[in-house]
């Protein structure tokens, strides 16, 4: 079987991809655990596409809160 080497999404380092290494995609847990804390920093971000609905709100079940706010109440 032929060895499949890849390099550590953190240091570039090349391994071989296997089953038989616990850190996969990783070198060791090191950068493993490297690449976590900046996830949980927030130095990555998964982007959001904001063009449609820049300025819009919405509530914790994600209706739109405009149409509430923009109803006058009339009393008869």
């Amino acid at each position: 079987m032929i060895e499949r080497k890849v390099p550590c999404p953190r240091c570039k380092k090349l391994i071989v991809y296997s089953k038989e290494n616990k850190f996969r995609p990783f070198c060791s847990e090191r950068c493993k655990l490297i690449d976590l804390g900046d996830w949980a920093s927030e130095a990555f971000r998964i982007p959001i596409n904001t063009s449609e609905n820049e300025n819009s709100q919405t509530d914790a079940s994600g209706n739109s809160l405009e149409n509430e706010s923009n109803q006058e109440i009339h009393e008869d």
